[in-house]
């Protein structure tokens, strides 16, 4: 039902709790999956829950997701939307350069042992090289 991006479904489901999920949205961020879900209660209000989710690992190896869940009422929508920009425009501010995603910085560190290796096993009379294209054969300058 929930996948990446938005969901909007014909029929409702109903969580564990008897509550109706009306939508859904997934984000997933590097290793966190957050999950945007509107619900309504009984008396069919709806309200935001906001579930933050990473997959850990047990002693045993066995994987577990954990769960931190954010319950959003629609009378603090507002003050919420306008402290969460506030806050993020804060951030840009105050902190202005690019985060780095995990990714690129394990890419780093990989190219960087690998080129700190080619250094060790090259002679030096291989690491000083002219990149020569086929274009410049051949062709004479008379």
């Amino acid at each position: 039902m929930i996948d990446e991006g938005n969901v909007k479904s014909d029929e409702y489901v109903a969580d564990g709790a008897g509550r109706e999920e009306i939508h859904s949205k997934a984000v997933r961020a590097g290793k966190r999956t957050y999950f945007f879900d509107v619900k309504a209660t009984r008396r069919n209000d709806y309200y935001l829950t906001i579930t933050e989710s990473k997959k850990r690992f047990n002693r045993d190896g066995k994987f577990f997701y954990e769960k931190h869940k954010l319950f959003l009422y629609k009378e603090d929508f507002d003050k919420f939307a306008d402290s969460l920009n506030e806050i993020i425009a804060f951030i840009r501010e105050a902190n202005p350069q690019p985060i780095e995603l995990e990714e690129d910085m394990i890419g780093k560190v990989v190219e960087k042992a690998h080129n700190e290796a080619a250094a060790e096993v090259l002679p030096d009379a291989e690491k000083d090289f002219t990149n020569v294209e086929f274009e410049d054969l051949g062709e004479d300058s008379a």
